[in-house]
């Protein structure tokens, strides 16, 4: 069992916060009496977060018992963090443990020394503000979520949601993050490349011009569809398929395509006991080949080795 640390104290954004006490605190009706996450509350004492008012299960010191602590955003970024927090949070990392920022918990990490030398994110409406305070952050504001393996970072509010979704898939696999998404009413998967400077709001399923193509494609993963396919399905060229997709998901075509493809691989390899040829064939990558080579690149272990580690 994975315990998790969330990490309060007065001034942070109670969005963020819930949000993270909601993913790793509510296990999934879906898993039964399968592991989950152990969390814990952890703060120097009383909390005052915006309108609300918060008792910590445990202190800061407990941050470097866990395995993942969870930083929420800060709302002030003129402030400096408590020291007492920052100092915690660096234990933690000293520790071994995993530390997440959520929007502008950045701030928090980089005041630990945590992001030196990395690449990182935050809201976009702070990230020069994030590059000029720590100029040995390599800060990134055209990104949803930053992976460095033991620190990570995210942009704001729904993006905060994406990286606590991609924690649960790393420690989880792909089939229970979706069951997490499905009960919270959220997409299952944005990768952490996409742009943080989507367009339009996230659309409700009848009111953007894809609405009807999305689930058109993933019934026909198995197919070999083209950027040509999807614009005639939508019923317009492939310029402008291409400019409502940036404005809708933030990334092209194809790139969406491939990423629907390979998580619909993990599902198979987390589900299923079909062998590496089948599956390449039901998600449309053609040869066993074809799809080690873009699922080792895409989720950064061979399909074996996933298979091995999220197998049921």
């Amino acid at each position: 069992m994975v315990s998790v640390a969330l990490a309060v104290t007065d001034g942070m954004l109670h969005f963020e916060l819930s949000l993270a006490h909601e993913v790793f605190g509510s296990r999934p009706a879906a898993l039964g009496t399968g592991p989950w996450y152990e969390l814990a509350v952890c703060g120097a004492g009383p909390v005052r977060v915006e309108r609300f008012r918060l008792e910590p299960d445990r202190g800061l010191d407990h941050l470097a018992a866990a395995d993942l602590v969870i930083v929420p955003g800060w709302a002030d970024v003129d402030v400096a963090p408590p020291a007492d927090l920052v100092d915690a949070v660096r234990a933690a990392h000293q520790a071994g443990a995993r530390v997440a920022s959520l929007c502008t918990g950045a701030f928090v990490l980089a005041a630990a020394g945590l992001l030196d030398g990395w690449r990182a994110t935050t809201h976009w409406a702070h990230t020069d503000a994030l590059a000029a305070r720590y100029p040995r952050v390599t800060v990134d504001p055209d990104v949803l979520y930053v992976d460095n393996g033991s620190v990570l970072t995210s942009a704001g509010k729904a993006a905060a949601m994406d990286l606590c979704l991609h924690l649960v898939r790393l420690d989880h696999g792909a089939a229970v993050a979706n069951t997490v998404a499905r009960r919270l009413v959220v997409p299952p998967h944005r990768d952490g490349g996409q742009s943080q400077f989507v367009t339009t709001p996230v659309p409700a399923p009848e009111n953007h011009p894809l609405a009807e193509l999305f689930p058109w494609v993933l019934q026909r993963l198995d197919q070999p569809l083209t950027v040509e396919d999807l614009a005639r399905q939508a019923g317009m060229s492939s310029r402008h398929l291409g400019r409502h997709f940036r404005s809708v998901t933030g990334t092209t075509p194809l790139q969406w395509l491939l990423v629907q493809r390979i998580r619909h691989a993990q599902a198979l390899l987390e589900t299923t006991n079909d062998g590496i040829e089948r599956i390449a064939a039901a998600t449309g990558m053609g040869t066993a080949t074809t799809l080690r080579r873009h699922f080792h690149r895409t989720v950064g272990v061979p399909p074996d080795t996933y298979r091995r580690t999220f197998r049921s």
